[in-house]
Parts: structure tokens; C-alpha cells; sequence
């Protein structure tokens, strides 16, 4: 086993982060490194950068632009008020009730427009000031906030599941979308019984018991919102339309939604179109770097070599999978969620597939490990924008974020080790 090529990108990767290099040019960089072990320095830049454009050349990719500009509409067309206000009408009366609305309202949030940070800025906004009105800090207020927002990303439509089925080599989007709603939603809910037990220990204020007319009016209020995902995923799951045609669905129909909450203007859409566009800009640069750094792994047999390695550490699957999970979780302390997709699924897809693990299961383990890295410093930028909303420091913001931290850390190794919380949905539609 030649260990020169995985020592040459892990050493450059992380020195490269370590002097504060944006990641994409990191990650671009270590690959020609790598490469430059093997071939001369004209064929090892071209490779590269061949690469990174034939990584995003890819029909299934059209879906991640339209989908970050249909959390754009969403998050300025005045859904999350909406949704908001049902939630609150749910769980408002019981302990943490502001914390719990937080998450519910996240989850809501997040399955609609799959952006984590767009429901971290809203939800922030929306219900920080609202919770430090009724007495809870503003830490927790934001701990709670940062955590939820992550949902989104597991429960569907979620870009990063699409990145997943782009790096897996196919492994069905329906089945992904399908496979992510049990996990989510038990995320959520360990997430909302740590915040109640923390809100009953500080004995915050509880809220008002909602009548059951307020509950059906707010419902009313926030079907056509959450009618969206009956579009968006019975029609991806039945196969009317495909993933990306879908995304394009969703931009047409949030955009009416917002002319007719008339929350969004014209004067607004350039603003919108603006903001989406250099997200989408970022993302998909990273993913073209990932996709090259993909590809200079699999012609250096990085890949094969680390699952040889972890193989010959043992063959017990609950410790491999344990070993994967560490392994997922520290890198997602240093690494943004795209391009660790893109990188560590050539690597552990195959091990995992050796001891009998279904790509799905596997893809919803690796996205929701990811989710608490976005939680955590140095790179974490939900923490960040979770942070910035509420007006406070991370310092000061970890104590309330540890026990959610603990939840989704049990959330995880419960989803790993029971396939049929990850499977039991995709199996009822024969994905």
C-alpha cells in the first residue's frame, strides 16, 4: 500500500485550512499536489481542472439552484410567520413551549425551503426577540435555534441528499427524500425534550393554551405553504417529475405564494435573484473541487487502500459503523457539508457496502453526522448565523448547545444501528 498520495492530500488539505485558505481553492490545491506524486505538472493541472467542470456537468445538479432560490422566495415571502404561528398553536402551552415552536417551526421550515441557514436566520428573528420577551436567554434561544435548523437537511427536499446521489453514483433521490423523514423528525423530537427538561429546570414562563379554533385557522393559514411538499415529494415519489423538475415547481410556486402573501415585489426580485445566485455560485464551486479531489482519490486508490485499512481493523459492523460515525463527526468539525459529501462517500460507500449496508441508510447516517459539525466551531456556519442573529457569542452560547449536541449525537447512533427508521418509508413505495 502506497501511503505517499494520502499522506500528500490530508498534510496539504489541512495545512492549507490551517493558514486560512477558502476551502474550495484547499481542496483544488491538495489535489494537484496529490496528483504532482504521480504525473508531470501540465497533465496534473489539466486533469485537475477538467475535473472540476465535468463534475458539474450534471442534469440531477440543476435542482440545487432552484431549490436555494425557492428558500430565497420562501424565506422572504412570509411563509416562516406563518408557520410559526401553527407551531405555536401546537406545543405553545408546554414547558419550553417558545423552544419547542422553535424547533417544530424549523422543521417545517427547513422541509419546505431545505436550506439550514435560511431557517436559522428566520426562525432567529422571528422568535429570538419574542423568547427573551418571555424570560428565556438569549443563548438558549439560539442554541435551540442552531440545532433545529439542521433538520431541515435530513427531513426533504434537501440539496445535500442530491449531492449525496450525485457522489454515490446514482443511488435513488426518491428513496433519499423518503429515507430522511423518520430520521429528521426523531431528531426534532429528542431535540424538543431536551429543551423542554432545560425550560422546566430554569422555569421559564409557559404560553397560552390555544383553542381549537386558533389551531384550525393557523392550519388554514399555513396549508398552502405546507402544500408544497405534497407537490414537491409525491410527485418525485409517484414519478411525475424528477428532483430537478420539481425544484423548478417549487420556484413557481413559492414565488405566486409570496406575490399572494404580497411579502415579495418586483422591486424585491432582483435582491432575491441576487442572493441566490451567489449561494448557488459558492456551492457549486465546491463542488467541483470536491468532484476533482473525488476523482485524483480514485486514480490514487486512496479510497480502496482506507477500506482495506478499516476492514483489516475489523469485521464487525457495529464497529466499523462506529468507527465511520467518529470519523464523520470529526470531520465535519473542519469541513463545510458539500464537499465532505463528495469526498468521504467514494471512500466509506464501499466499506459499507461490503458489510451489508443499504447506500440509502448509509447516505441519511452521513448527512445527519454532517448536521452536527454545521453546530460546532471552527467551520460551523449555522452556528454562525444562529450566533449572528442572536446578537451573542459562541463562548457563551455552548453550555445550552452541549445537551442538544448530546441529543442528536443519541439521534445518530439510533439511525445507525436500527436500518428500519432510515428504510421502512422508501420499502412501503418499493425504492
Amino acid at each position: 500500500m502506497d501511503y505517499i498520495p494520502i499522506f500528500v492530500l490530508v498534510l496539504s488539505f489541512i495545512g492549507l485550512l490551517a493558514v486560512g485558505t477558502p476551502v474550495a481553492w484547499s481542496i483544488s490545491i491538495s489535489s494537484v499536489l496529490t496528483m504532482l506524486v504521480s504525473i508531470p505538472a501540465m497533465p496534473a493541472f489539466t486533469t485537475v481542472s477538467q475535473r472540476m467542470g465535468t463534475g458539474l456537468d450534471s442534469f440531477a445538479l440543476l435542482a440545487i439552484p432552484f431549490f436555494i432560490l425557492s428558500g430565497q422566495l420562501m424565506n422572504k415571502g412570509g411563509i416562516a410567520h406563518r408557520l410559526i404561528a401553527f407551531a405555536k398553536t401546537l406545543v405553545g402551552s408546554l414547558p419550553g413551549g417558545l423552544a419547542l415552536i422553535n424547533v417544530i417551526g424549523a422543521m417545517l421550515m427547513g422541509a419546505i425551503a431545505g436550506s439550514a441557514m435560511a431557517s436559522a436566520s428566520a426562525m432567529g428573528s422571528i422568535l429570538g426577540p419574542e423568547m427573551e420577551k418571555e424570560g428565556y436567554s438569549r443563548e438558549f434561544g439560539a442554541a435551540v435555534n442552531i440545532t433545529s435548523a439542521t433538520t431541515g437537511l435530513i427531513i426533504p427536499p434537501s440539496n445535500v441528499l442530491i449531492v449525496y446521489s450525485l457522489a454515490s453514483g446514482g443511488v435513488s433521490i426518491a428513496a433519499l427524500f423518503l429515507a430522511g423523514y423518520i430520521p429528521g423528525i426523531l431528531t426534532g423530537i429528542f431535540l424538543m425534550i431536551v429543551a423542554s427538561f432545560w425550560a422546566k429546570k430554569k422555569k421559564y414562563k409557559l404560553g397560552e393554551k390555544s383553542s381549537l379554533k386558533e389551531i384550525v385557522k393557523t392550519f388554514i393559514a399555513a396549508v398552502p405553504s405546507l402544500f408544497l411538499l405534497i407537490i414537491v415529494i409525491g410527485g418525485i415519489v409517484t414519478g411525475v417529475f424528477t428532483a430537478t423538475e420539481a425544484s423548478a415547481i417549487a420556484v413557481l410556486y413559492t414565488l405566486v405564494l409570496g406575490f399572494i402573501y404580497k411579502e415579495i415585489t418586483i422591486k424585491s426580485l432582483p435582491e432575491i435573484l441576487l442572493d441566490s445566485s451567489s449561494t448557488t455560485a459558492v456551492v457549486m464551486l465546491l463542488i467541483g473541487a470536491s468532484m476533482s479531489m473525488s476523482w485524483v482519490m480514485s486514480f490514487e486508490n486512496i479510497p480502496q487502500d482506507i477500506s482495506t485499512t478499516l476492514l483489516a481493523i475489523s469485521d464487525n459492523p457495529i464497529i466499523i459503523l462506529l468507527i465511520i460515525n467518529l470519523l464523520l463527526l470529526f470531520v465535519g468539525i473542519f469541513m463545510d457539508m458539500t464537499p465532505a459529501v463528495l469526498i468521504f462517500t467514494p471512500i466509506f460507500l464501499p466499506v459499507v457496502t461490503s458489510i451489508g449496508m443499504d447506500p440509502v441508510h448509509f447516505g441519511i447516517i452521513m448527512v445527519l453526522n454532517l448536521c452536527i459539525g454545521l453546530c460546532t466551531p471552527p467551520v460551523g456556519s449555522v452556528l454562525f448565523v444562529g450566533v449572528g442573529v442572536a446578537q451573542t457569542t459562541i463562548q457563551k452560547v455552548m453550555k445550552p448547545l452541549l445537551p442538544l449536541f448530546l441529543a442528536m449525537v443519541v439521534a445518530l447512533f439510533l439511525v445507525t444501528y436500527f436500518p428500519q427508521l432510515t428504510l421502512w418509508l422508501p420499502s412501503l413505495f418499493d425504492l
